[in-house]
């Protein structure tokens, strides 16, 4: 009976799954992860060195996913480990990626709503509360929900375009939908430096900044997300069958899109009415 220690990867497989290689960065990104968290509970309540704390679990965070994507993309693309039975897994696991995303954002809502929709009288019982004036939601908010419509849908026609194996559109609506997500985050900053009002404006300002900050930290990450897929694409790692990467980065960019069209409605026109 042969060991399956001793499979080398010229050998036949019988089954359609990849028996991944031991690896140090799931230890060194719990680690990580343990450390900005304790980092930042200690920045927020002021103590010394918590900044410090928080930074360096940040770097370490950034570092090992850094080397593990690198790894995953080794496998799919040079190692030819990712079968369709493997990619199936991975599509399933950006999908519970983006549940839990769902669950986050819903938090956020509940606590605007909660407040909003029931004012308390410590805030003179009015919505937006007195001495708050909100932004209008018919200047940067909807020039940035154009911005990220339209990357929507330019990523989708990038996406089509890589199907029908055509490089050209693929990387044409590649590049139009991070250029889009720039410029939607150069706006939101501009429009947080302008805002009359601060996170520690009543609750007001604390559901306004977590919602829409992290809504753009997400945009962020998303950024970072497709413009990974498209060094790939330039690099033809991807091609009109195989390209499980690319397709989790629409994903997770729809999704992105989704919940600003509610946080527009619901934040900003709604909740500055």
């Amino acid at each position: 009976m042969t060991n399956i220690n001793n499979i080398n990867r010229s050998d036949f497989q019988y089954f359609p799954f990849h028996l991944v290689t031991p690896s140090p960065w799931p230890i060194l990104l719990s680690f990580s992860l343990l450390t900005m968290a304790i980092g930042a509970v200690m920045y927020m309540h002021g103590y010394s060195n918590g900044g410090e704390l928080l930074s360096t679990g940040f770097i370490l965070t950034s570092f090992g996913m850094g080397l593990w994507f690198r790894d995953v993309i080794i496998e799919g693309t040079y190692l030819g480990d990712h079968t369709r039975q493997v990619q199936k897994g991975l599509q399933l696991g950006i999908l519970l990626f983006i549940v839990s995303e769902v669950f986050a954002f819903l938090s956020v809502f509940w606590a605007f709503f909660h407040s909003s929709l029931s004012p308390a009288i410590e805030i003179g019982g009015v919505w937006p509360p007195q001495g708050i004036t909100p932004l209008d939601p018919f200047a940067i908010p909807l020039l940035n929900t154009i911005l990220l419509v339209s990357s929507g849908a330019f990523v989708t026609y990038g996406h089509h375009a890589l199907i029908h194996g055509d490089r050209r559109g693929a990387i044409l609506g590649m590049f139009l939908t991070i250029l889009f997500a720039v410029i939607f985050t150069i706006l939101q900053y501009y429009e947080y430096s302008e805002a009359a009002f601060t996170m520690s404006d009543s609750v007001y300002g604390s559901s306004f900044y977590a919602s829409t900050g992290l809504h753009g930290l997400h945009v962020i990450v998303g950024t970072i997300f497709i413009s990974v897929a498209f060094i790939r694409l330039i690099n033809y790692h991807l091609t009109d069958t195989h390209h499980q990467g690319c397709e989790a980065a629409i994903l997770y960019w729809h999704f992105v899109d989704v919940v600003w069209l509610f946080l527009f409605i619901a934040v900003y026109y709604w909740g500055g009415m």
